[in-house]
Parts: structure tokens; sequence; C-alpha cells
């Protein structure tokens, strides 16, 4: 149920400075555009696209080198796929994001598990390293629409190497070095890259991982690369038999200026890939301009990231929060990069970068904040956080007790940014809102020009209820393809299956009568226990606050004659037994908390949850499996982090 009082509310003054009140001032003053509220401006930005997107590229001043013949051009199919974002504009993102270059502050700052201070990246050095990894690919021939890959963990290198890619009108992809190698192979395989761009290893844990022989055998398995680019970021001295060392790149003699190649606004900006846990990987490919444009308009009207601040995600190269982070920089903001463990040496190390870094919008996976619960962290008794804006959570829906946390320990003014999208657009569908109150559990609105509804199971929009998530109007920053899809047909099957000409974006949730959204999970591991349905994120938020749980997860499972199991497993904390008064007690905390159809059938006890590298729980496959599935074909064990932790489910088959 709906929150009724809020955590936070956003002072006049403080709602009156931001971005997105600026905006609505000058759509009033140049537009003649007058809105009550958010809502209202919602619902413009909704049902008149063109005005909308077009408002966007006129109040961030969008350099086009040249014009746009119109705002959109919608195909004459059923569903999304083909509409046509300002055609004749031609553009290019990393130029925007050199208009805000500033010699007076830096570009980057940089921290990581290896050093005890922060490096910082000057604008200059950023600008003459850029220019001179572009100088050597162009060298190399690489022009408009080849591709440039990476395995690089999360250092200014990968941000320069993309800068330089993008420049030059080519296409970037990459894969974080903690995927094994034949996931990497499934995702470049599917691009056949010119140039590979690699590190010899990262950090995590204390530990030294290294990948020498991993880029060995990418280089033999990729046929179309003509040359490796060798970063030694572990060891100073290590080589690549064959590759350019970095350092060499970078002594590459330059052209005065810096250049950038305008491409038209549906190019390839970069590739994106699904997490691959059940199939072949979907190679997303996103255009440049619907990017530019998405990032702008997230960033600074629903994040309020503003020139001179300093804008942090927590992030592997591999997840798409990566390359969101980068947009921070087009609205004029310092990029704050991490690399190693957020739990090393312990729970605190990032809310002391925070401190460090002097940042101003801190980002992390929903997972982290509710790791920092059940370890009793406390930053606000352990740090200043004094130029601490916003928090920033996204990769699973943060429950009720993850919104108290943040403002109980961390900062009482703080705005908390619940924000879900996903890969599918490099940005979000619901987030953050400067002008509204904050309530427990809840994302603060759809964001503008997402015509985000829930359906019922008539196809119908509702309120109030739980329904599917699905969004009715194209948006520039939806795929312009799948990399190698002839006839769209991966892309269609992805999206538009389900409902015909909607996009079906397979979560579950709710949009409250404040015009919030609460987000319940996936809808492919939503349980339907006597035709209602349950999102399972409240379960575990129910289970896991408990003090001997550490970890849950649940599944549903149909059964012969029309029953239904509903199994409950749980990770213990240390000392702790699963114990009958402890199945009890479970069982009535969610009998309580929300109904009798919440209870469990059965409470089994393991020794972990399965996840995904990207920290999402592997509920599907556990319910694949349960029903029979063999567990080699359940899911591919390189897109997990704990890929054993799914043969435990096996001697649960016949316990049904």
């Amino acid at each position: 149920m709906p929150a009724l009082m809020p955590l936070y509310t956003p002072p006049r003054r403080v709602a009156d400075q931001s971005i997105l009140k600026k905006y609505m001032d000058w759509l009033f003053i140049k537009k003649g555009l007058y809105f009550r509220d958010y809502d209202d401006l919602w619902d413009w930005s909704v049902t008149d696209l063109e005005d909308f997107w077009e408002s966007i590229w006129q109040f961030f001043d969008v350099q086009g080198h040249s014009p746009y013949r119109q705002v959109v051009f919608e195909n004459s199919q059923r569903d999304m796929i083909g509409t046509e974002w300002f055609p004749g504009a031609t553009l290019n993102y990393a130029e925007h994001i050199f208009r805000h270059r500033n010699y007076q502050r830096p570009a980057i700052v940089f921290g990581s598990e290896r050093q005890t201070r922060l490096y910082s990246l000057p604008w200059d050095t950023l600008e003459r390293q850029v220019n001179a990894v572009a100088t050597y690919l162009r060298q190399q021939g690489v022009g408009v629409g080849d591709r440039v890959v990476s395995v690089l963990p999360n250092i200014p290198e990968a941000v320069v190497a993309f800068l330089a890619t993008n420049s030059l009108g080519a296409v970037w992809s990459s894969c974080s070095p903690d995927f094994g190698t034949p996931s990497i192979l499934d995702r470049f395989r599917q691009v056949e890259p010119k140039v590979l761009i690699a590190a010899d290893g990262y950090t995590y844990n204390g530990k030294q991982i290294d990948k020498t022989e991993a880029i060995r055998e990418l280089r033999i398995s990729l046929p179309t690369l003509q040359r490796v680019i060798w970063i030694p970021y572990l060891d100073q001295e290590s080589r690549l038999e064959r590759a350019t060392l970095w350092q060499e790149v970078l002594e590459t003699p330059t052209p005065e200026e810096l250049t950038f190649e305008p491409v038209p606004f549906e190019h390839p900006i970069w590739i994106l890939y699904s997490s691959g846990t059940t199939g072949k990987p979907k190679a997303i490919t996103h255009s440049v301009g619907g990017c530019l444009l998405e990032h702008l308009k997230t960033l600074a009207l629903h994040q309020d990231v503003r020139v001179g601040e300093r804008y942090f995600w927590y992030s592997t190269t591999g997840w798409m929060m990566w390359n969101f982070a980068l947009g921070s920089m087009l609205v004029g903001a310092t990029l704050v990069l991490y690399e190693g463990s957020a739990s090393y040496t312990d729970l605190t190390v990032l809310w002391r970068l925070a401190d460090e870094a002097r940042i101003n919008h801190f980002g992390g996976g929903a997972a982290y904040y509710m790791a920092c619960l059940r370890a009793g962290l406390k930053p606000i008794e352990m740090f200043r956080l004094a130029n601490l804006r916003t928090i920033g959570s996204t990769g699973s829906p943060l429950p009720p007790e993850g919104f108290r946390w943040v403002y109980e320990n961390i900062k009482p003014d703080v705005w908390l940014i619940s924000f879900s999208g996903g890969t599918d657009v490099c940005s979000g569908f619901v987030g953050g809102n400067p002008l509204l109150p904050v309530y427990e559990g809840e994302i603060q609105c759809r964001l503008l020009g997402c015509k985000v509804e829930a359906f019922n199971d008539n196809g119908q929009p509702v309120r109030g209820e739980l329904g599917e998530m699905v969004i009715l109007k194209p948006m520039p920053s939806m795929p312009i393809y799948f990399w190698n899809d002839p006839g769209n047909e991966r892309y269609r099957k992805s999206y538009f299956d389900t409902y015909p000409g909607v996009w079906r974006h397979g979560d579950y949730i709710q949009i409250t009568e404040r015009n919030g959204v609460i987000i319940y999970g996936r809808s492919d591991a939503t349980l339907n226990r006597d035709g209602v349905r349950i999102g399972t994120s409240e379960i575990y938020s129910a289970v896991e606050s408990l003090p001997e749980i550490a970890d849950s997860l649940i599944v549903g499972l149909e059964q012969p004659g029309g029953r239904y199991f509903m199994p409950l497993f749980v990770v213990l904390r240390d000392g702790f037994a699963l114990s009958a008064e402890l199945v009890t007690r479970i069982k009535q905390t969610l009998r309580s908390q929300f109904s009798p159809r919440h209870v469990p059938d059965a409470v089994y006890a393991i020794g972990e949850i399965p996840y995904t590298i990207s920290g999402k729980k592997l509920e599907t496959p556990v319910k694949k499996i349960l029903s029979g599935t063999d567990v080699s074909l359940v899911a591919a064990k390189d897109t997990l982090r704990n890929p054993a932790a799914l043969d435990q489910f096996t001697e649960f088959t016949i316990e049904r």
C-alpha cells in the first residue's frame, strides 16, 4: 500500500531553483505554454511528442551540423520499430561533452582499491588524450560505423577510449573484465569489431585478477580484429605480443584541435547487451541523437545535475549505468569513477569516496543500500557528506525500509531518486522529480516523454492496481535495432509480442493515485496465487527484515490439477538455524503485513541465492529447475555471479 506521509518534501527554494522549474518557465516564455503542475506537463509531453522533443533540443541548445526536416516520422507498422527521429539532423555526442570543457575544474575524478589518493584528470589532459587516441584509431582505418570494443575496468582510460571512438563516428561496445571469455565472445562476435582495447586485469576485494590469457583468446577468436591496444593497469611492465601500448597511442602526433565527425541522429552510438542468462545476448543498438536527448533530459530535468557538480554511479563498464553516467558530462558535471568492490575493505568505502571526492550526486544499486542497512551502517555518524544532494538507486526495487534507511542514516534532507529503466533504453522510464515529495517504496514519477501505463489482464490501463508495465508511445532512446537481427525479429519478439503496437517492458508495477510508481519485480517472476498477482519484491522486503534472514528467493510453480506451489528459500545469518518457530514467524510476518496469499507453502534453508553479474536474483531459472529443466539449460554460467548456487535447487525437484 502506498505510504501516506512523505519522507522528504523539497523546500520551495530548492524546487524553484531546479532545472525542471527553469524548463517550465522557459516553455511559458518561449512557447506560451503554461502548466499547472508536473502532471499537466507530463500529459503534454506524451501527447504532443513533436513539440516536446523539439523543446528538449532547443532548451539544451543541441548543436546540429545540419538541420532536421521534422521531429519524428512514425512508420506505417503497428509497432514502434522504425520510428525515425529528427531526420536530416547530424550531430556528435562527444562534441556536446567537450563544449563544457573547463580548465579550472577536473573532467574526471578517479578512485580505486589500488590507490590511497584520488586522481584528477584535467580537461586539457582529457582533450589531448582523446585527440591522440582518435588520431591513432583513424590511422588504423577506423571510421564511421566501425566497431571498437573494450574489456576494461572502470578507469579513466575507458572514458577516453569511448570519447575517441565516438568522435570518429565509430560504434562503441564494452564488456566488463569480470565477464568470462565465452560470455565476452558471445557478445563481440555478433558485432565484428575492428579494434579491441583491453587492460591486463582488474581489482576486486583486494585481489588482482589477471586477464592476459583471456585477451589472448579473444584476439584469436575474433577474426575481424585488426588491432589490439594494451593498457598495463595492474602491472606497468605487462605486455601483450602484437599489441600497441596505450602510452604509445597517447604519444601519437595529433592535429592541433580535436575534431568531431557529425553523423545522422539515428546513427549507432554504442551496442549494449542483454544479460544472456537464458539465451544468446541481444545486441541492443542505440542512436547517437536518442541517447544525447534522453541523457540531457533525464540527468538535468529529473536528477537536477548542474554545471560544476560531481556525479558518481557505482558501476562496471558492462552495465548500462556506466554509459548513462557518462551523460553527466553533457550537462557540465565532473564524472567520478571508482574501480573495485563496494565492500572492500568494508561497506564504508563508497561513503568515504563521497566525502573525499565531494560528490553531489551518488548512485548505486538497491542491493548495495540494503547491504548497508543489514550491516547496521550509519554513514551520517561517520562522514560529513556536506556536498551530497541526491542519492540514486536502481538495478532492482528499493523496498520501503531502504528508503527509510537513507533518510535516517545518510542525510535527512537528501533527495532520494529511485530510478528504473534498463539497457533497452540506456536510461529510465520512471524516476526522480525535484518538484515532488518522496514517499517510501515509491518512485516519484513517470519521466517526461515516457508514456508508461500499467495494463491489467485485459490489456487496459489501471490505477492503484498491479499490472504489466507498458510504454504506449515511441521514445528516441528506444533501440534503433538489434545488431545482426534480420527483419527485426528478435527486437519485435522482445517487446511487442504481447500487445500489438505496445512496448511490454517485463516489470510488474502499480501507478499510485499520486501518479508515482511502485515496482514489484519482473513480471515473468510474478507470483499468481488464486488469480491474484503478487510481486516478489514485497516478499523479500518482509522476509529479509527478520534478523535471522540474510537473503531470500521465492517462486511459484504450477502443479497438475491446477494446484499452485510456492516455496520460499532463505539464507540464514551465521549462528541461526531454520527452526519451526522461525518458519512460523516468517509466515506470520507475511500474513500480517500483506495477506494469506503471500504465505509460502514451504520454507527451505539454502547456502546462497543465485545472482546475475549485475545483481539480479535468478527467479526464472530457479523456477525452471524446480519444474524439471536440467540446470545446465536454464542459464549461461558466464553471466552469473555464483553459478554453482543453482545446483542446490536440483534436490528440491521431487519435493513438491
